[in-house]
């Protein structure tokens, strides 16, 4: 087990590289308020004076600190010639360079830090990472995080509290993160916001050790011992106390090596009986046995969350495509998938099937027998027509004479006005189409057509030859589904087998007005009988009583004559028989006009069109440059997933024999 937190080391390592975080490993995360004493306990875990300190927020980075066993210097002197240090210290972003003036180390952080964070105490979530080797250190990864403030100092931010407190729970919502909670024993641990901020993620106090420092600092006559029984804060992991130095001893350069044997007694004299279980070196061995049992409980969902994100990460990277070699086959490849995956589309065949609304050729269908084919069953074959138009049209038609009959001619008017109403609906039809057209585009690019986000100039010069094939064969649609309504109009054939005969319908209308004029005339002949009867108790009425009774029946406006009533009719019947057959027509011949002339067009002429306009040797270079984006994203990827095959194979590494 002992291998085991060098082998998270490594695995910090690789994806610091990449700079992401999409692996969440082993850490102890130390949290604490400030001037809680966490500068102190982490320094006596290494034994040595290399933390910034002062007033306000000293640590406003996080600090990643790995500490590295490593042999004593006689042992390593017969291995590796040149070695003149015991202890030294590294940082990422000083490559190759050996820091073994633990002075420097601090100097060295303070700089980094002012570098992000700027010289107003202000914090910056980007960590620092500081790898220290000695013999003197048990193998431990620990994160420093700035100390909890409650009133902003300086130039620092207003909401610099708000602040602190969310960069802490980004790294202790962790799930796999072990949470070092440091409290001062002369504060009421009740009130403590490190352990309130651990509560929040870690409500059990499953992932939670607390350190009660400055255990030295407590009233007279009081002691921490309640507190570090676990009667008063329970923590499942434990609850140790430790000594930390003073002021005093940091200013006169006290030697660690005394404090730490200060401490010891201190513990002894005070603490008897928790003496063996408390102090700095009791804390570094829980807090390495802790981590590498903990590494040992996630090594198993650490290893198949390496292996699910390398095969994510593979397939993203496939989706990208490789760098173009040859741009002539590359754009024929990308120019000829688009045509396809657009006729697809029409034809409703296509690889990536919406489920949310009507898309391609299924909305093209809805459009000719839903929207279409509605609205012309909503048109009234009489709408807008008034029976004083009817006369109006039969009187002019007729001249100076009386007409005997209907003329034809007010038919064929009335009919071509009615007719001409279907015009409209018709060509809107073809406009929904040709919008339906220009939506696939944007379909083919977002769902089917992967690599025209790589070469946004392809992309777009893709659109606008098709969007122009469109336009172009729009007018001549509109001009063909114009003349079917302007061929209906120039010829009224009367002759239509579905047309009624005229004098069919003349007969029919005379007839029921007979029957009708037979039936009034029995009814008014029964009324007049009735009124010349007198009625009980009266005598016969006057005839000037009649007479005004019969006035009151006859309406103030002027009432069609019964020839009028019958030639109204037979011309209406004639116009609604004649402009159903035609609407039947026009609700068959205008979708078929449409497909020929617009959308199979397009559909048989699209790749030509495509590779007529864009194949040009002087365009190649140009089309196939890769968007910045792109580029950057593949690059970001491949190196990911490098990281993660050199995660998986550190992993690997590890033998079952090791995790026990």
């Amino acid at each position: 087990m002992d291998t085991l937190i060098p082998t998270i080391n490594r695995l910090q390592e690789v994806f610091l590289t990449v700079g992401a975080e999409v692996i969440q490993l082993p850490q102890i995360v130390v949290v604490g308020s400030q001037s809680s004493g966490k500068s102190s306990v982490l320094e006596s875990l290494v034994g040595r004076d290399f933390l910034p300190r002062g007033s306000g927020i000293v640590t406003r980075r996080p600090l990643v600190l790995q500490l590295v066993n490593i042999a004593p210097l006689q042992e390593r002197q017969k291995t590796e010639n040149g070695v003149k240090a015991e202890e030294w210290g590294t940082f990422l972003h000083c490559k190759n360079q050996i820091f073994t003036d633990f002075q420097q180390i601090r100097q060295e952080i303070e700089t980094e830090t002012e570098r992000t964070s700027g010289e107003n105490k202000g914090i910056s979530p980007e960590p620092i990472y500081l790898k220290i080797f000695s013999p003197k250190v048990l193998n431990l990864t620990l994160v420093d995080l700035p100390g909890i403030t409650k009133v902003p100092v300086g130039d620092q931010p207003e909401d610099i509290e708000a602040q602190v407190q969310e960069m802490i729970l980004s790294f202790i919502s962790n799930p796999n993160s072990l949470i070092l909670s440091v409290s001062p024993a002369n504060s009421d641990l009740a009130t403590s916001d490190a352990l309130k901020l651990a509560r929040e993620v870690d409500p059990d106090g499953r992932r939670t050790l607390l350190v009660v420092s400055k255990l030295d600092l407590m009233d007279a006559g009081t002691d921490a011992l309640e507190v570090l029984l676990g009667r008063v804060i329970p923590v499942k992991l434990g609850i140790i106390g430790v000594v930390n130095r003073s002021q005093h001893d940091i200013n006169t350069q006290k030697k660690l090596e005394d404090s730490m044997r200060d401490e010891q007694a201190f513990l002894q004299r005070h603490y008897p009986s928790l003496a063996s279980r408390a102090g700095s070196r009791y804390l570094a061995k829980t807090l390495s046995r802790l981590l590498m049992h903990h590494i040992r409980d996630c090594l198993p969902e650490l290893k198949t969350r390496v292996t699910v994100l390398s095969a994510q990460y593979q397939t993203r990277l496939n989706s990208y495509g490789q760098p173009v070699e040859d741009h002539s086959a590359t754009l024929l490849q990308i120019v000829t998938k688009f045509a396809s995956d657009y006729c697809h589309t029409i034809e409703g065949t296509a690889r990536y099937i919406q489920t949310s609304e009507l898309c391609g050729g299924a909305r093209i269908c809805y459009i000719f027998h839903e929207t279409f084919g509605r609205t012309l069953q909503s048109i009234d074959p009489l709408g807008g027509l008034s029976e004083l138009d009817i006369l109006t049209a039969i009187r002019n038609a007729t001249g100076p004479r009386p007409a005997l009959f209907v003329p034809e001619v007010s038919f064929e008017l009335l009919a071509k006005r009615q007719i001409k109403r279907l015009e409209e609906p018709s060509l809107r039809c073809v406009e929904l189409v040709h919008e339906e057209l220009q939506r696939i585009i944007q379909h083919c690019s977002s769902y089917s057509t992967q690599e025209l986000l790589r070469f946004p100039k392809l992309h777009d010069s893709i659109v606008e030859v098709v969007t122009g094939l469109l336009r172009k064969r729009l007018p001549i649609t509109n001009e063909m589904v114009h003349n079917l309504v302007a061929i209906e109009l120039a010829y009224i054939n009367t002759k239509h087998p579905d047309f009624a005969d005229a004098a069919q319908v003349s007969a029919s209308v005379n007839s029921q007005q007979a029957e009708a004029l037979d039936g009034g005339k029995r009814w008014k002949n029964e009324k007049v009988a009735e009124e010349k009867a007198p009625p009980a108790g009266f005598g016969s009425p006057s005839k000037g009583r009649a007479i005004n009774l019969l006035d009151t029946a006859v309406p103030v406006a002027r009432k069609l004559s019964s020839r009028e009533q019958r030639d109204c009719e037979v011309i209406q019947r004639l116009i609604n028989c004649y402009f159903l057959i035609v609407r039947k027509s026009i609700q068959d011949s205008v979708p078929k006009t449409v497909m020929h002339f617009l959308v199979n067009f397009v559909k048989e002429h699209l790749q030509s069109e495509l590779v007529g306009q864009l194949y040009k040797q002087t365009l190649l270079q140009d089309l196939l440059i890769e968007s910045q984006d792109t580029a950057q994203q593949r690059t970001e990827v491949a190196q990911m997933l490098e990281a993660l095959k050199k995660a998986n194979n550190i992993i690997s590494e590890i033998r079952e024999t090791h995790l026990w």
